[in-house]
């Protein structure tokens, strides 16, 4: 180890830890007859990702297998193994994801689905062995869906400045701001989920969504970070022209700040 490495570099995992770690896994499941598929998903789907590409594998189950079973072996396979910590699952259609986190930093996501529905959501999925099936992907939100989301944030970010809940308020701030940049990678094709494109987007545009951040959690601070978010969504626009010219006048009364002294 470079003794100019931070404490956290050396304890990064390394891409070699990586495919390590990978290819372990995908030989347990090969040895494991409740699996019957398996597949690559995420940044590494397609590509060599980068350093800090987390790992993300799922994996198919037999007609007929007790997925919790199958949670609690391989729960305890990476505890054993990696000192693998539990985190979190998530539940998404018919599949269930488990997120674990190794010592060395590295994110390990396992799903696992039915055999009849295992088969790519997205662009994001490589078979690495057995069968897939075709799936319906699931619809996307709409522009005008992901306007109105943004508008009804605006609304709530003043009621919270109003009540005095003001670190509730830059809650909503932020949620403005990133429908906002969610509608200006749909805009320009780039990919808006968690904020992945969000990087990509034209510098000017991102100097203009850096004028919304809130810098203290006060009353005239907020209302200047909620007026510069309005100005923000209302130039992301254009797919949804009818919707915002029915709310513009509101959107801007929102910012206002009527507070009188005497």
């Amino acid at each position: 180890m470079s003794q100019n490495q931070s404490r956290f570099e050396q304890r990064l995992f390394t891409v070699e830890d990586r495919q390590r770690i990978q290819a372990h896994l995908v030989e347990l499941a090969h040895t494991d007859r409740r699996i019957v598929a398996g597949a690559l998903l995420g940044s590494l789907a397609h590509d060599a990702g980068d350093q800090w590409s987390d790992l993300d594998l799922s994996f198919g189950l037999a007609m007929g297998t007790n997925v919790y079973e199958v949670l609690v072996d391989w729960t305890e396979q990476m505890r054993r193994e990696f000192e693998a910590v539990h985190l979190f699952d998530l539940l998404h259609l018919t599949s269930i994801y488990r997120v674990f986190m190794l010592p060395n930093n590295l994110q390990i996501d396992l799903s696992f689905t039915p055999e009849s529905d295992f088969g790519a959501l997205g662009p994001r999925f490589t078979l690495l062995f057995g069968k897939a099936v075709e799936r319906s992907v699931p619809p996307q939100p709409t522009p005008q869906h992901r306007f109105g989301l943004a508008v009804h944030h605006a609304v709530r970010a003043r009621f919270c400045i109003e009540r005095g809940r003001y670190w509730q308020a830059e809650h909503w701030i932020t949620g403005v701001r990133e429908e906002a940049l969610t509608l200006a990678c749909h805009r320009l094709g780039l990919e808006g989920h968690e904020a992945r494109g969000f990087d990509r987007l034209p510098s000017a545009l991102l100097v203009h969504a850096g004028d919304t951040l809130v810098h203290s959690v006060q009353r005239g601070e907020l209302l200047r970070a909620l007026g510069a978010v309005v100005e923000l969504l209302l130039s992301e626009a254009d797919e949804v022209p009818d919707l915002a010219a029915k709310v513009e006048a509101q959107l801007r009364d929102l910012t206002a700040d009527d507070t009188t002294t005497g």
